[in-house]
């Protein structure tokens, strides 16, 4: 019976103290910001020009291709975060403010070229006046529908690719009727 009891305490400890740690975390309004990504079969032109076509609309703070970083401009959301929460509990904001961090990084999966896309919001909030900006955890939805999109684009943007590789060989046959 006692080994039983050690390992049961062994394997249930580590899961209170992470669940305290993350309270904590909470409470104190650490940093509680969730990164989304996904890998795309895709070269890194497209996947970076297919970025910059979803951010079209957005103000962009940062724009490094050889970092292969993207970061826009804190953009006012008050009224939006007003209207979504205004059926929950707690109160309106005053002033409440996010941006958009993506980040582009080149990789290889077996022979083929990826690019692996990281996505950050961070959304900052203001209940008063007199209380200062607190980080607000994210829903998810926007970092969500950022990289469908990014990735809608890319299918886009490879397959115009490859339609025009198609129009470009046909004419050439045209031209140079022996040249495959």
């Amino acid at each position: 019976m006692r080994p039983f009891k050690l390992i049961c305490f062994s394997l249930v400890l580590p899961l209170i103290l992470s669940s305290c740690m993350s309270a904590y975390i909470h409470s104190v309004g650490g940093n509680t910001s969730q990164v989304f990504e996904r890998t795309y079969f895709t070269d890194f032109q497209i996947a970076w020009e297919s970025a910059l076509e979803v951010l079209k609309n957005s103000q962009m703070q940062t724009s490094n291709k050889e970092g292969g970083f993207l970061q826009t401009k804190w953009l006012d959301n008050t009224t939006e975060k007003n209207f979504t929460d205004s059926f929950g509990d707690g109160g309106a904001y005053v002033k409440a403010q996010y941006r958009l961090k993506i980040s582009l990084n080149k990789a290889n999966l077996r022979g083929k070229s990826t690019v692996k896309i990281k996505v950050l919001k961070e959304q900052l909030v203001q209940r008063d006046v007199l209380d200062g900006w607190k980080y607000l955890e994210t829903d998810s939805i926007e970092e969500s529908t950022l990289l469908y999109r990014i990735g809608r684009m890319i299918i886009i943007k490879t397959k115009l690719a490859e339609a025009e590789d198609l129009r470009t060989k046909k004419e050439l046959r045209q031209f140079l009727p022996n040249s495959r």
